[in-house]
């Protein structure tokens, strides 16, 4: 234990997880093959959704989302300030305006009533949002329910943001996500629940999506015949396709599906381990008055991708830049997730945000610490980590 480096995340590569890498590798296909659609088929039926279509990242995902549902120039989508800049920067790929609502306090995830009360600022200046990209912030559904209720009283596409979550449930379903939105957005990074070393997905019940995405998936390039914008015996050989729409190359390689089908078999017992790890550390930090624990808000089981424990470095009179450079002289390599979106310069200089508009969220974020949580770690690990977490407050 005396030589290791505790990141915030890390992947469990096993050598099934190999073997299954190798096995494509071996063969004639590494890209375009059957493992891809393999894997997809294997994700529909873990969570519930009639289609999906893997991708080269979660990135990619949230960009072909933001295309497949049409946004565009002059529509309004509504995020998270706590998240990665993905969730946001999919709405400017769309050339669509984004605009943030702040995190509940319980759950770190977007404020539902605080979501409506937008809405209904923006229905003032003759407005209407066109959707909202929720995201289950370390493993921490949002009001699912909630926001489902509203979208379809205020006429909103909604996304989910999946990428933290996958494993996670409401009221026992790990099928929410895709039930409640209109798709749902994964990734395999590896600091993920599962790997593909890079890569994503989305997941939906609407074919007319489904379609889309794969379509602007590989060059918006359309080889089924039947579906041909241009209709002549003339264009008739095996080597014909159309471009039909502006896409990109967001393939998946095979030998990456090959991981993740290996990966996804493992799903339930790497969240079940964390969510050990975190009840060890809930133990560990609930009766410190300097932490705040992560709360689990009823009907909810968390997955955990993060565990995003508060520090009160204010009350500590302790800066958390010497804190992290204490932690990482012990060998912790700890993180922040995330620096509200709207503090970066970007959207600043574009948007006009200011660092006083979204109070729970920066205040969140000044206390935020990601302390390491992966199934990998042994409980002497934890120990040492609690240990060293408490020590360095010293």
């Amino acid at each position: 234990m005396g030589s290791k480096i505790y990141s915030y995340g890390r992947q469990t590569i096993e050598q099934d997880d190999i073997e299954a890498v190798a096995e494509v590798l071996k063969g004639k296909r590494l890209t375009q093959g059957q493992t891809v659609s393999d894997f997809e088929k294997a994700l529909s039926e873990k969570f519930g959704s009639a289609f999906c279509t893997a991708l080269s990242s979660g990135t990619a995902a949230l960009h072909l989302a933001a295309l497949s549902l049409g946004w565009q120039k002059g529509d309004i989508v509504i995020t998270t300030p706590i998240t990665f800049l993905a969730s946001a920067n999919c709405i400017l790929y769309a050339g669509a305006t984004p605009d943030f609502v702040d995190i509940n306090e319980n759950s770190y995830t977007l404020d539902v009533e605080k979501l409506e009360q937008k809405i209904s600022l923006y229905k003032k200046k003759g407005k209407k949002i066109k959707a909202v990209v929720a995201v289950d912030y370390a493993g921490h559904p949002c009001d699912w329910k909630a926001l489902r209720q509203l979208a379809d009283k205020y006429g909103f596409q909604l996304v989910n943001d999946n990428c933290h979550a996958l494993g996670a449930e409401i009221d026992d379903d790990i099928a929410y996500a895709a039930k409640y939105a209109d798709l749902a957005v994964a990734s395999f990074h590896p600091v993920k629940p599962i790997t593909t070393g890079e890569g994503g997905a989305v997941l939906t019940n609407d074919n007319k999506i489904d379609e889309k995405i794969k379509l602007l998936r590989t060059h918006g390039i359309m080889k089924e015949s039947s579906r041909f914008k241009v209709q002549s015996s003339k264009l008739s050989g095996p080597w014909y396709y159309e471009m039909q729409e502006l896409g990109f190359n967001y393939r998946i390689t095979d030998f990456q599906c090959a991981l993740g089908i290996s990966q996804l078999k493992k799903l339930d017992s790497f969240i079940q381990r964390r969510r050990e790890i975190a009840a060890f550390y809930d133990e560990q930090f609930a009766t410190d008055d300097r932490f705040i624990i992560p709360a689990v808000k009823n009907g909810i089981k968390h997955s955990y991708h993060l565990y995003p424990l508060q520090i009160k470095f204010d009350m500590i009179g302790l800066d958390k830049t010497e804190y992290f450079s204490r932690l990482k002289t012990n060998r912790i390599i700890a993180q922040v997730h995330y620096i509200p979106i709207h503090f970066q310069p970007y959207y600043q200089k574009r948007f006009g945000f200011r660092r006083d508009n979204f109070p729970v969220a920066e205040r969140f974020y000044k206390r935020e610490v990601s302390i390491p949580i992966y199934p990998l770690l042994e409980q002497e690990d934890l120990n040492y980590i609690v240990k060293t977490l408490k020590l360095c407050l010293e």
